[in-house]
């Protein structure tokens, strides 16, 4: 389990005042599939509340002790039925071997960041496209307004 010094708490206990619970923790206490969950949310957040239903304080106490020490993590905050926890970001290690298989597709995007930026490319060449498109239907319509305009 890590400790937190006084500061590194208050600070963690600022930014995590926001946010909403990602996992919940009901009958069935740290069931593996909900400590695996709360390992993913932890590799993808670094802090992140965690519900508790149906718990005393102590049971939530004792709930909290566990999943830090199962998961390397630090307590942060418990108040009420909420638990607040934080762990750095693991390098995931698995990842690394996994991209060199794929060389055919180089131009796939590989990130959430890049499928943005390409969508926002696509985006605009669409509206610069249709952008070209516009100005010629405007003017074909004038024509027939100005010949109507003569009889």
């Amino acid at each position: 389990m890590v400790e937190l010094t006084p500061v590194q708490r208050r600070d963690l206990r600022a930014r995590a005042h926001h946010l909403n619970p990602v996992v919940t923790i009901a009958g069935n206490g740290l069931a593996p599939a909900v400590v695996a969950e709360i390992e993913r949310s932890l590799q993808a957040h670094e802090l992140i509340k965690v519900k508790v239903q149906g718990a005393e304080r102590e049971q939530r106490d004792e709930l909290m002790k566990e999943l830090c020490e199962a998961l390397d993590a630090a307590p942060v905050q418990h108040i009420g039925n909420i638990l607040v926890v934080w762990r750095e970001r693991r390098e995931e290690k698995a990842a690394a071997p996994a991209a060199p298989k794929n060389t055919a597709r180089a131009s796939t995007a590989k990130s959430a960041a890049a499928f943005a930026a390409a969508a926002r490319r696509a985006a605009l060449a669409k509206a610069s496209a249709e952008s070209r498109r516009s100005p010629a239907r405007g003017s074909s319509s004038r024509g027939p307004a100005k010949s109507s305009r003569g009889r």
